[in-house]
């Protein structure tokens, strides 16, 4: 189904499901406009793949999900029920939905479901004892099904009672799903088995986001190129002027350090020649170009320059293998999205040319997405905080649970 999927990975080609529920744990967090209309289904058409074997084979499904953050129980701003007809749509099946995930409509339609047919839980989060990791409730949700497959990578990283603790009520007939499997497969494909030279593409607000993992990086890597409002706290740190753009003035230190750890490594380390100011954070500001460490004190940085572009986009055409998490600017504002937009152009080129790319979920799959050039590169991940968690070293619970 994929390529590199890992042989040790416990997947569904495993086992025939005819005559068999799966309970399936799907990351169906989708976006949703003011009138419930999904804005992005790439986690919906993620799962795909997996839903069609189970069902070829005979199976039928039930799938369960969290969406959003509810905080207050049942929401209908976060009630999964949303998500049902294009979900019918997409598998070419009349989805059943129950209002609860553990409830008696939950009991009765899992009992009653016919090979090939699907139904999809009511929001798992509607339950605190889901983020709590509670076992009986986890307990509960097991009965629903014969077989536990974890095909959630997006959630993986939480110990949660349907991505983790549910697994202890299966112990022979717990699996990955595909999707699962090829999330895993591509960051160990990164991490193990790049060709070169390997560059890594690092954006978003915040170093203390990314600080583990440009720190595991580091062993690994040939580049590393630094943009988005992270790069203004490498600038004030080098003694640059930044204006009002995004600074982590506790992290000024930590970012000398990683200059200084990046060369003694022999990586070749890139931060932006300029940038594009605007005199508010609004798509609409009067903006300007100027090099790097000077912006004006009433000016903030809201992308990377020209300058910066054709630097860091020279890198990543000469590159056989690319990482990249994380936006070069404020993306969502049409006029400070060319620096991203530019990245994006650059890393499909580089694909193109037989490069290896992983878009590292969350914003940067969001932007792919936002350019159209989702099926440019060779993978989109799905879980950004799950993705970055696998690459710096750490276990997944989720992933755990099926190895265990």
């Amino acid at each position: 189904m994929f390529p590199n999927i890992i042989s040790n990975m416990k997947t569904i080609d495993f086992l025939n499901f005819s005559g068999k529920k799966a309970l399936i744990r799907v990351d169906f967090n989708v976006p949703l406009d003011d009138n419930f209309n999904i804005t992005d289904d790439n986690r919906l058409q993620g799962a795909l793949p997996t839903i069609e074997k189970i069902l070829k084979d005979g199976g039928s499904i039930i799938l369960m999900s969290h969406l959003g953050r509810p905080k207050d129980g049942p929401t209908d701003k976060y009630s999964l029920k949303h998500v049902v007809k294009h979900l019918s749509t997409l598998t070419n099946t009349e989805v059943q939905f129950a209002d609860d995930c553990i409830g008696a409509q939950a009991i009765e339609k899992a009992a009653a479901l016919k090979p090939g047919e699907i139904l999809l839980l009511e929001n798992l989060r509607f339950y605190k004892e889901e983020e709590k990791g509670d076992e009986a409730f986890a307990e509960k949700l097991s009965k629903l099904g014969d077989v536990y497959v974890n095909d959630a990578f997006g959630t993986a990283h939480r110990a949660h009672a349907s991505t983790a603790v549910i697994a202890k009520f299966f112990p022979d007939a717990k699996y990955f799903g595909y999707l699962m499997a090829a999330e895993v497969a591509n960051a160990e494909k990164i991490l193990n088995n790049p060709d070169r030279p390997f560059t890594a593409i690092m954006g978003g607000a915040k170093v203390s986001d990314k600080i583990l993992l440009i720190e595991k990086l580091l062993d690994k890597i040939d580049n590393l190129i630094i943009g988005g409002g992270m790069a203004y706290t490498f600038a004030k740190a080098q003694g640059g002027e930044i204006g009002t753009s995004l600074l982590e003035a506790d992290r000024m230190e930590l970012c000398l350090e990683l200059l200084e750890k990046a060369k003694a490594k022999g990586v070749n380390l890139i931060l932006p020649l300029d940038t594009v100011i605007a005199d508010k954070f609004d798509n609409a500001a009067s903006k300007n170009n100027v090099d790097s460490g000077k912006i004006p004190s009433d000016w903030m940085g809201l992308d990377i320059g020209p300058k910066s572009v054709e630097l860091f986009s020279k890198t990543i055409k000469e590159s056989k293998t690319l990482l990249w998490n994380g936006p070069m600017g404020v993306f969502e504002m049409e006029n400070f999205e060319q620096g991203t937009r530019a990245v994006a152009e650059a890393v499909v080129e580089a694909t193109k040319n037989g490069a290896f790319s992983l878009i590292g979920g969350g914003d940067s799959a969001a932007a792919v997405t936002k350019f159209g050039f989702t099926d440019d590169v060779s993978y989109v991940s799905t879980g950004g905080g799950a993705l970055l968690e696998y690459m710096e070293g750490k276990v997944l619970p989720g992933v755990a649970a099926i190895n265990s």
